[in-house]
């Protein structure tokens, strides 16, 4: 296709893309913690303080700026004080979302602030309003942040952490219009004002508290929560996956699916773009400033969990189709950082759409983990204006853009532009105006793509879909004439 003309306004700086949209979320589901990042002390699998070092040095790389912890509908379960203190002692659990498995607690506050500190990560707490008690969350961030005297802190420093923990963000419960209590939105907003006024901040502690939002497309959850307690809160969040089937009857495969699936998988992730500007429209009814952060602290493929493998633990694959979900879901993010302030990708590690697959000592990285790290360019950089005319693409009924696209601008005036090709079949030709820059300039490129659409990465072929060099593209001044093969994600850099 010949048509796809992309102008990037270099000298346009509209706002800055908060380096919080390429964060994390590790839930106590399935594999996700357990196995996937700890292992204990006395595993045989390579470990500091019981945290896998594989695991570990492979998130580093791809610098995540906060992950999300204990859940999810766990977080509405978890009683916190059941996971401090000595491991032999702790009170076991029957995890009752999530495969009626029993769950030692071995993995508390103290694991999870220790992870953060390993990966250089803000930890993001999410408390327990569905079945917990205000007592319980006020005590709990007492016990991470205060220093001083007083009945927590005395506590935390008898099971081995003298200092306070900065903690900065603080969920005040999970999906409370479902899993975490089936409220009405009315009722929620009430809970979450009591709730969030025991959320306390304690010295230089400053917290940032975000209620729990809507699902999907519920506008009237957030006009509620706007309306009742929007000026109580930094944040509201927003949950939304991308699923080419039916929740209930059939998600689709992670692997064996149809073009047509293939396509409607791009359709359902470009809705993330309707969903930002509708629940935008009402957050500016009450918030014009735009003070109170959209976090899409829940996103990516939900399929059918992998065959032969617990349902409840919700292991999937990933091919270069959760690659493209990846990248087109950042390029949105990027292009509405004025108001999406965070995102949290489900999941880390051997969950829905993970960074990472694990079999026990093995580890292998899947096609969104390369994209994570291609995109990592774009935190706290300057979001550039774009304008694009772009072809589109139609099968079974759905008509898409071929291309999605954004561009940001580092500290050191680096040019970064994301683009990625939702075809799988044709690859683009587009036309690329870098407007405002200085001649001349020197591009690089990377790229992730393959020949097959649900090509993968596996435990016996670990680096089928990785990044590779991309040179498919002349320079002509400021212009440049690019190539971009099918199903790819790709990522230029431009000095001049």
């Amino acid at each position: 296709m010949e048509n796809n003309q992309v102008i990037i306004n270099t000298d346009i700086e509209q706002g800055t893309i908060n380096k919080n949209i390429y964060g994390h979320f590790a839930e106590h589901l399935g594999r996700g913690i357990y196995e996937g990042i700890w292992v204990g002390e006395d595993s045989s699998i390579p470990n500091t303080n019981g945290i896998r070092n594989d695991v570990v040095e492979a998130l580093k790389n791809i610098s995540i700026p906060v992950i999300r912890w204990p859940g999810g509908c766990f977080a509405d379960e978890y009683h916190w004080k059941d996971g401090i203190g000595p491991r032999e002692g702790r009170k076991r659990m029957v995890n009752t979302h999530w495969g009626g498995l029993v769950e030692n607690n071995h993995f508390g506050t103290h694991e999870f602030m220790m992870l953060c500190d390993m990966l250089g990560t803000e930890p993001y707490i999410c408390g327990n309003v569905g079945s917990g008690t205000v007592q319980e969350m006020s005590e709990w961030v007492e016990y991470m942040t205060f220093d001083g005297e007083s009945p927590m802190a005395n506590w935390r420093q008898e099971n081995g952490r003298q200092e306070p923990w900065k903690v900065k963000y603080f969920g005040v419960g999970n999906e409370n219009w479902g899993c975490g209590g089936n409220m009405r939105p009315e009722y929620y907003a009430d809970l979450y004002r009591r709730y969030q006024t025991f959320v306390r901040n304690y010295g230089d502690n400053k917290l940032y508290k975000i209620a729990g939002g809507a699902n999907v497309d519920d506008y009237n959850w957030t006009e509620v929560l706007m309306r009742e307690a929007g000026h109580m809160m930094d944040g509201l969040s927003i949950h939304y996956y991308t699923i080419p089937g039916d929740f209930w009857t059939g998600k689709g495969s992670a692997t064996d699916f149809t073009e047509d699936e293939w396509t409607i998988t791009m359709q359902r992730v470009l809705h993330t773009e309707e969903l930002i500007k509708k629940h935008s429209i009402i957050m500016d009814k009450y918030d014009p400033d735009k003070r109170v952060g959209m976090i899409i602290d829940e996103w990516g493929t939900w399929f059918d969990a992998e065959p032969g493998t617990n349902p409840g633990f919700l292991y999937q694959q990933n091919t270069i189709r959760d690659a493209l979900v990846a990248g087109v879901s950042l390029n949105i993010f990027n292009n509405h950082c004025d108001r999406v302030q965070m995102a949290n990708i489900a999941q880390t590690v051997n969950v829905l759409q993970a960074m990472i697959l694990t079999d026990g000592a093995k580890m292998i990285l899947t096609p969104t983990y390369h994209v994570f790290e291609m995109y990592k360019v774009h935190q706290d950089a300057k979001k550039l204006a774009v304008e694009m005319n772009v072809d589109s693409i139609t099968s079974g009924g759905a008509v898409i853009p071929q291309v999605s696209v954004s561009a940001s601008k580092d500290k050191d005036g680096k040019v970064h532009i994301s683009l990625c090709n939702l075809d799988n079949h044709a690859d683009a030709t587009i036309t690329l105006n870098l407007r405002g820059i200085v001649d001349p300039i020197h591009v690089t490129g990377r790229i992730l793509t393959s020949e097959q659409m649900d090509a993968r990465n596996t435990f016996e072929a670990p680096n089928t879909v990785e990044p590779t060099a991309f040179t498919g593209f002349t320079v002509e001044g400021h212009n440049l004439r690019i190539s971009l093969p099918s199903k790819s994600v790709m990522m230029l850099a431009i000095e001049s």
